[in-house]
């Protein structure tokens, strides 16, 4: 885990008035490897097999019972919660109960990152780069994407990271963020969260067979909570 120290930047494209304000936190330096799934979850779910590429195939509910399963092994208070409950094994990934999950932002355990979050990291923090790519202008020298990957993921960490010490902010694999898709804000805001209900939930950093235009650190998408691909991770946040 990585800190991220605390500042702001202007989020997306083309609207200067959008400055956004984000808290210290703490980022995990790569995504979530499937060596590490397996030792919280005990399965591997990867289509694309090897210990130190990115976990892949798990849905945005299966990321977040990731996280409180692994604040639990490390003592620390879960972030997520469904009523009175953060063991969230129990809920199946279809029901609408996930309609009403809850993150405690002050808690010290294991989260997704905001989208707001994945994109300051991505662009270095209050120091950013303004280079499209998360750390260069040149994208083969960060990411794995459809013109260099061999239509495969890669294990972490074998390109370059960004000013803060992350690798794979940008291709192998998209990750998966806390907030429904929506419009990004248009007016200054401190620690965004998106919006308060939605149907799809956002993706970030384009993947393994993405064209360059989609691993920019600005590009965003979405996917419903169900929804798994060989092409799509997660990483890990803390609050401090």
């Amino acid at each position: 885990m990585l800190t991220i120290p605390s500042g702001s930047f202007v989020m997306g494209q083309g609207i200067p008035t959008r400055l956004i304000k984000v808290a210290s936190f703490l980022m995990s330096a790569t995504p979530i490897t499937q060596r590490q799934y397996q030792f919280v979850m005990a399965k591997r779910p990867s289509k694309l097999s090897g210990d130190n590429r990115p976990v892949e195939s798990v849905n945005w509910c299966e990321a977040i019972i990731f996280c409180n399963m692994l604040s639990v092994m490390t003592n620390l208070q879960p972030c997520y919660s469904i009523g009175n409950s953060t063991d969230l094994t129990t809920f199946d990934p279809s029901s609408a109960v996930w309609k009403r999950i809850a993150c405690n932002f002050m808690a010290p355990g294991f989260r997704l990152p905001t989208e707001a979050e994945w994109e300051y990291a991505a662009r270095g923090g209050q120091q950013g780069s303004p280079a499209p790519y998360a750390g260069s202008n040149d994208i083969n020298a960060v990411a794995w994407y459809g013109e260099n990957s061999d239509v495969t993921s890669h294990d972490v960490a074998t390109k370059a990271p960004n000013s803060l010490g992350l690798y794979d902010m940008c291709g192998n694999v998209a990750e998966w963020c806390w907030d429904y898709m929506g419009e990004l804000p248009t007016q200054p805001m401190q620690n965004p969260r998106g919006p308060n209900i939605g149907n799809m939930h956002v993706k970030r950093g384009g993947c393994w067979l993405d064209d360059a235009e989609q691993c920019t650190v600005f590009f965003r998408s979405g996917s419903a909570p169900t929804g798994k691909s060989s092409s799509l991770g997660f990483r890990v946040c803390r609050s401090f």
